[in-house]
């Protein structure tokens, strides 16, 4: 009995020096060792703090660049991503943060951000997903490997132009029902005040539970809002260091989270369970979003001669439905926003846009063929997103060691590609990076970029935004519509702070004063 608690005791220790050198290894001698390896070859950048990394600084740079609004301009980076925007500043355009203890290259360079994104070699790609970012969103936007190429293989044929010219009477539904609620809200001067980022936040969502579900977009419409305050809980838990396990302490937000997001699954498997009933029973809508993916798993599940074990489970579907949400709602709407907002601020663009719309279209339903004659809003929208991106960086992840241009990168290092400064730098864009010249696409991005590769809103090469058509028709036909209608301008209570809640958004909401045409 002796010897083997004599024995028990030796394993018991050798157990805790071996969890004590892994601590210790993950926490200071490997972030040690990567600093040392990357600072050799010119990455530099703050040094790394024991576990928390830079997000102390991170975290005390966005609240004191959060706590005031900015001047009326779009020089909004600093404001946006404060802390990496002081890293560029002080290291250069190719420097190193810590996200905890995950090092992280911020890139700058276009020839090297082109090569990332394009991932010849496989070894960069989206990193494993945040267990905490699950409970929001799934799907192709963040699988890797086999089931991100099964998945894209699958959802792409739904996005097809001519499948999404049929949801286009579901687009035009959601913006006249907009309209009609605006004009009911104008006063006897024919004008009226309304916080438009909210309206538009409805509008999209209408727009997809419409189109991603047909005539169940009414329940389509609570997962919105779920997935809305959703957005909001997880940001919070981006903005501390995350510790493992935390997820599941009985804390308000946690408990918050979980609840959302078995809402939203119990919401979106009814549906499918639904849909599924009335397929078989072939009285089924095949026009909307949910439609398309289930028939297009159904037709991938029978080339493989294995119709219920190639396809996507009903899990699987579920979770590309948030992520119709998530990213078809959020990145329109603000979108959208932006371009109100802009337009506000630059009345004379506001003016040629409305007089091309009405020269295509007159007073009568823009259609789809009509919406590819429109250049001038074309040019603005992209102008829009190169200033206000929705996603302000792309993060990616070496999954093995990997050579980036002239530099060497070991495993498990993230890379930052911060969309929003590279879509801002005067080296190139111009000394007028900072201003709103839709002007520079009037010969397409290509010219405007001068064959550099600086502008990528919707991401770029094999995983670039699968939904970006989608959300392009629908933000041309609201605009489109909207200026039939109405004038705007920006409200004397509008307060121009943008900042990112996942997405870059409008912190203080965007008030406009519409004025009935």
């Amino acid at each position: 009995m002796g010897n083997f608690l004599l024995i028990l005791g030796s394993m018991s220790g050798v157990l805790i020096v071996s969890w004590i050198w892994r601590l210790f290894y993950t926490i200071w001698w490997r972030p040690m060792q990567v600093s040392s390896y990357l600072n050799d070859q010119g990455i530099r950048g703050p040094p790394y703090r024991l576990l928390f990394g830079n997000v102390k600084e991170f975290v005390r740079s966005l609240k004191q660049a959060w706590e005031k609004p900015m001047n009326l301009s779009h020089q909004v980076g600093p404001r946006v991503l404060p802390f990496l925007h002081q890293t560029v500043e002080t290291y250069g355009k190719m420097s190193l943060t810590w996200e905890g203890n995950t090092p992280t290259v911020n890139i700058m360079d276009p020839e090297l951000i082109r090569e990332v994104l394009s991932n010849k070699l496989g070894h960069l790609d989206k990193p494993e997903q945040h267990p905490i970012t699950k409970q929001l969103i799934n799907g192709v936007a963040v699988y890797i490997g086999e089931k991100w190429a099964k998945h894209r293989k699958i959802i792409t044929p739904a996005f097809h132009l001519e499948k999404l010219k049929r949801m286009l009477p579901a687009f035009s539904t959601s913006c006249s029902e907009l309209i009609s609620r605006w004009e009911k809200s104008v006063g006897l001067d024919g004008s009226c005040e309304l916080d438009v980022w909210a309206e538009l936040q409805n509008l999209t969502g209408d727009v997809i539970s419409r189109a991603a579900f047909g005539s169940s977009y009414k329940e389509g419409m609570r997962i919105f809002q779920l997935q809305t305050e959703q957005a909001e809980l997880v940001a919070r838990c981006f903005q501390s260091a995350y510790i493992p396990g935390y997820r599941f302490f009985p804390t308000k937000q946690n408990i918050r989270r979980m609840e959302i997001a078995k809402e939203v699954h119990a919401l979106l498997k009814s549906i499918i369970k639904k849909r599924e009933k009335a397929m078989q029973m072939g009285d089924a809508n095949k026009d909307d979003l949910l439609g398309l993916l289930m028939e297009s798993n159904f037709k991938h599940s029978q080339e493989q001669g294995h119709p219920k074990s190639t396809g996507m489970t009903i899990d699987e579907v579920i979770e590309e439905c948030k992520l119709f949400y998530f990213a078809g709602q959020e990145t329109t709407s603000v979108l959208l926003t932006w371009t109100m907002v802009t337009l506000s601020m630059h009345p004379t663009w506001q003016v040629c846009a409305r007089e091309e719309v009405l020269q295509v279209f007159g007073k009568d339903k823009p259609d789809f063929d009509g919406l590819s004659h429109l250049k001038i809003l074309t040019m603005i929208l992209y102008e829009v997103l190169r200033l206000y991106p929705p996603l302000a960086l792309l993060i990616r992840f070496t999954h093995k060691e990997t050579r980036l241009g002239g530099f060497s990168l070991p495993s498990g290092v993230q890379l930052s590609l911060p969309a929003l400064l590279i879509h801002h730098d005067p080296e190139l864009w111009g000394k007028d990076a900072d201003e709103f010249n839709p002007e520079r696409f009037a010969e397409g991005v290509s010219n405007a970029t001068k064959n550099q590769f600086a502008y990528f809103p919707f991401g770029w090469g094999p995983r670039i935004c699968i939904g970006q058509n989608f959300g392009m028709i629908e933000a041309k036909l609201a605009l489109a519509m909207i200026l039939q209608h109405f004038s705007f301008e920006l409200s004397p209570t509008y307060v121009h702070a943008p900042y990112t809640v996942i997405t870059l958004q409008p912190q203080h909401g965007a008030q406009i004063i519409l004025h009935k045409l």
